[in-house]
C-alpha cells in the first residue's frame, strides 16, 4: 500500500481507504448501502490491515449512529493501529440542535462520535456540509477548542464550495485557528466537476482530496454497460436519486473505454476506474466499500500497479466534459490559457 500527506499535514494515510458506509444498514439510503454487523466488520477491518489499509471513515448520518458504533467494535483492541474519520453536520433528528454546526452542535457531535466509535479522539474530524445559518467564526473557533483539548487530531469538509472553502482557509488563517486538511469529495471518472476549482484550490492551499463514490455511484462497476438492461439486484434501482446524476451517453463512452482496458491488462472494471483517479492531483486517498469480503478484496486490486500513459489519456477523453463559465475560456481560449497556466494536468 502506497501512504501519502494529506494536504500539507503531517498525517500520513493510505491511498486506498475504507468507507464504513455499508456497516449498520438502517434507513431507506443506507439499508440499501449493506447491513453490516460488528462480526463481519471486525473481519473486513483485518482484511483491510494485512492490505495496509489503515483508515477508516463513517459518519454520525450513517445508518444512525449505528455505523460508527460498528466501526467501534471492529476496531476494539487496536486503535492504535487504524486512523479513525468521521463526519458531522448533517441532520440527526428534527430539534434546533440536532443539525449544523453551531459549537453547540459540534461539541455534542464530537462527544457522541466519540462514544459510539469507543475512542478518546478522532483522527480526522469533518464537517459533512456547509452551513450558512452558524458564522465561520464560530465554526472555527469550536473545532479548535477540541483540537486543543485532545479529542480531534485534524479537521476538515466534505462537500463545500470554493468560495466556502477559500474563505474558511483565510479565516483561519487570520484567527490563528487549524485549518482544514481534507476535503471528502466526490469525484469519479463521470463525476469530475472537483477539477474545475476545487483541485487548484486543493493544490494551492495545500488541502488534500479524499474521495467518496469513487465508482459513480456505483455506475463504474462493469455491470452497467451499453444496451444492457440495469441488474436486477442493482442497488441503483432504489438508490440512484440519493447520488449525483450523469448523462447517460458520457457513462456508456467510459464504461466502454474501461471495458477496452479491462481486456487489455486483465484488471476489473472498479480497480481501473479507482487506479485512474490515484494518479490525479491532489487525491490523498480514495474511499472503497464493501459490503463483503470478496468486493472489498476486489477493490484492494485498484493499487499497486499503473495504468499506461494511452490508457490515462483514453480514460480522460472518454470522461471529458466542456467546462462551466468562468472556466471555459481558460481551456478553450489562447489568450486566456497564457494568463492562467494549468495547476494540474488537462483533461
Amino acid at each position: 500500500m502506497e501512504y501519502r500527506r494529506l494536504g500539507s499535514s503531517g498525517l500520513t494515510v493510505p491511498a486506498l481507504s475504507f468507507g464504513a458506509g455499508t456497516f449498520g444498514g438502517r434507513g431507506e439510503l443506507f439499508g440499501n448501502w449493506g447491513s453490516t454487523d460488528a462480526r463481519e466488520a471486525r473481519r473486513l477491518v483485518d482484511v483491510c490491515l494485512d492490505a495496509g489499509v489503515t483508515m477508516f471513515d463513517t459518519a454520525d448520518v450513517y445508518s444512525d449512529g449505528a455505523s460508527e458504533e460498528v466501526l467501534g467494535e471492529a476496531i476494539k483492541g487496536r486503535r492504535d493501529e487504524v486512523i479513525l474519520s468521521t463526519k458531522t453536520g448533517l441532520p440527526m433528528g428534527e430539534g434546533p440542535q440536532d443539525a449544523g454546526t453551531s459549537r453547540t452542535r459540534l461539541i455534542r457531535a464530537c462527544e457522541d462520535a466519540l462514544r459510539r466509535l469507543g475512542t478518546d479522539h478522532i483522527d480526522l474530524f469533518q464537517l459533512h456540509a456547509f452551513d450558512a445559518g452558524t458564522p465561520i467564526e464560530e465554526v472555527l473557533s469550536a473545532l479548535d477548542d477540541l483540537v486543543r483539548a485532545g479529542k480531534v487530531r485534524y479537521p476538515g469538509v466534505s462537500n463545500f464550495s470554493g468560495w466556502q472553502l477559500m474563505k474558511s482557509l483565510a479565516l483561519a488563517d487570520a484567527r490563528g485557528h487549524e485549518r482544514y486538511v481534507a476535503h471528502q469529495v466526490y469525484y469519479s471518472l463521470i463525476g469530475r466537476d472537483y477539477e474545475w476549482e476545487l483541485m487548484p484550490l486543493g493544490l494551492d492551499q495545500g488541502v488534500g482530496a479524499v474521495v467518496w463514490s469513487p465508482l459513480g455511484w456505483g455506475r463504474l462497476t462493469g455491470r452497467v454497460r451499453r444496451g444492457v438492461p440495469l441488474p436486477a439486484g442493482s442497488r441503483l434501482h432504489r438508490t440512484a436519486s440519493f447520488g449525483p446524476p450523469v448523462e447517460e451517453e458520457r457513462l456508456y463512452r467510459v464504461v466502454d473505454v474501461l471495458l477496452e482496458i479491462a481486456g487489455e491488462t486483465g484488471r476489473a472494471v472498479p480497480q481501473i476506474a479507482i487506479n485512474w483517479l490515484l494518479r490525479r492531483p491532489t487525491v490523498a486517498s480514495v474511499l472503497i466499500g464493501a459490503r463483503d469480503e470478496t468486493q472489498l478484496r476486489e477493490n484492494l486490486g485498484a493499487a499497486g500497479w499503473a495504468l499506461t500513459p494511452d490508457q490515462i489519456a483514453r480514460l480522460d477523453d472518454a470522461g471529458a466534459v466542456t467546462a462551466p463559465y468562468p472556466y471555459f475560456p481558460y481551456e478553450r481560449q489562447e489568450g486566456f490559457a497564457r494568463l492562467n497556466p494549468p495547476l494540474y494536468a488537462p483533461r
